[in-house]
Parts: structure tokens; sequence; C-alpha cells
């Protein structure tokens, strides 16, 4: 099964949250009410300086992608 690269996450015990799952690497979940990240991944030494260059790109991905989807679920 090939998954799209974002997934949103929705669950009833937190409310005020949204979720964006990343599914590929670096997979992590966001929620982009306080862009709070838990990685799914571990990291070490010089991956971890990388990441860091990359997750501001991520997060603007995440966020675009939620926006769209909104957007789907207004016009339908």
């Amino acid at each position: 099964m090939e998954l799209p690269k974002f997934l949103m996450g929705d669950n009833t015990d937190c409310l005020n949250d949204i979720f964006v799952i990343h599914t590929e690497f670096p997979r992590f979940i966001i929620n982009l009410i306080d862009d709070e990240i838990e990685w799914l991944e571990d990291f070490e030494g010089a991956d971890r300086e990388e990441l860091e260059l990359e997750v501001a790109t991520l997060i603007d991905q995440a966020s675009e992608f939620y926006d769209r989807e909104m957007k789907r679920y207004e016009t339908e």
C-alpha cells in the first residue's frame, strides 16, 4: 500500500487539536494548534542537525496540506 505524504488525524479526547501525520522520512505527527511535533524516528548526531534545517519546511507543508483539505471539505 502506498500512503499519501500527509494524513489528518482526529481524536475526540483532544477536541481542540489539529493533527497532521507526515508518513515519509522523517515521520512525525504535528499538532497545528501549537506546532508541537512528535517524531516517529530516532535521530542521532548529524541526522538531527540536518533535520532541524528541514523542520520549518515540513511544518509549512503540513499547514498547507491542512488548509487544502479544509477548502475541499467546504466545497463538498
